[in-house]
Order: structure tokens, then sequence, then C-alpha cells
């Protein structure tokens, strides 16, 4: 009879430890959403006045030097957005590969509710 209330002790804690862990998930899928939505409506933002300034920067050149090197100009011009381009690329891709996995502390919740139940299902066979 004990090992019957001790198994109905364990599946009920699982049930709860389940439970707590989809509320977490759940918490921490929201925060990410909310965060990765604010920041697209930041990039979108940035990306359009950057865009902006850069057309009119690169226009004032091209005009600076409209009538004695027009086309070194808008080759110069070129260039230095494709390299900017590319800095910004490559930026974006190494702070993506920084970020921690999603539902990093659900994951690791659920291995120590997993080694939990392992000690206590060994204890219980133990006695």
């Amino acid at each position: 009879m004990a090992l019957f209330a001790a198994a109905g002790r364990v599946a009920s804690t699982l049930v709860a430890m389940i439970g707590t862990r989809l509320e977490l998930a759940a918490v921490e899928f929201q925060e990410d959403a909310r965060r990765l939505l604010g920041y697209l409506a930041w990039s979108l933002l940035a990306v359009f006045l950057a865009a902006a300034s850069i057309m009119l920067v690169a226009l004032f050149v091209i005009l600076l030097f409209w009538d004695s090197y027009r086309l070194q100009a808008v080759a110069g011009m070129a260039v230095l957005l494709a390299a900017g381009a590319g800095v910004i690329v490559m930026s974006v891709r190494s702070k993506l590969n920084a970020q921690s996995p999603l539902f990093a502390d659900t994951l690791a919740e659920l291995r120590k509710d997993i080694d939990y139940v392992r000690h206590a299902a060994a204890g219980a066979i133990d006695e």
C-alpha cells in the first residue's frame, strides 16, 4: 500500500511540475515575442531613416562631383554603401548567433525535474 501512496505522490508531483513548466514556457514565449516585435518595429524605423539619409548623402556627393568625376563619384558611393551593408549583415549575424536558444530556462527546469524524478524513483525503489 505504501508503494501505491508513493507512486501517487510522485505522479501528483510530476503533474504539478509539468503544469509549472508549461506556464514558464508560455511566459518565455510571450516575452520573446514582445521583445522581437519591439526589435522589428525599431529596426524598420531605423532602416527607413538610414536609407533616406544615405541616399541624400550619396546624391550630395554625386552632385558635388558631377562636372569633373561623376562616374568615380557614383562608383565610390556604390562601394561605400555595399561595404556598409556587409558590415551590418555581419554584425546582425553575430548577434543572432550569440542569443540564447528559445525556451532555455524551461529546458533547464525540465532537466532539473528529470533528475529529481530519477532520484525520487531510485529512493522509492530502495525503500
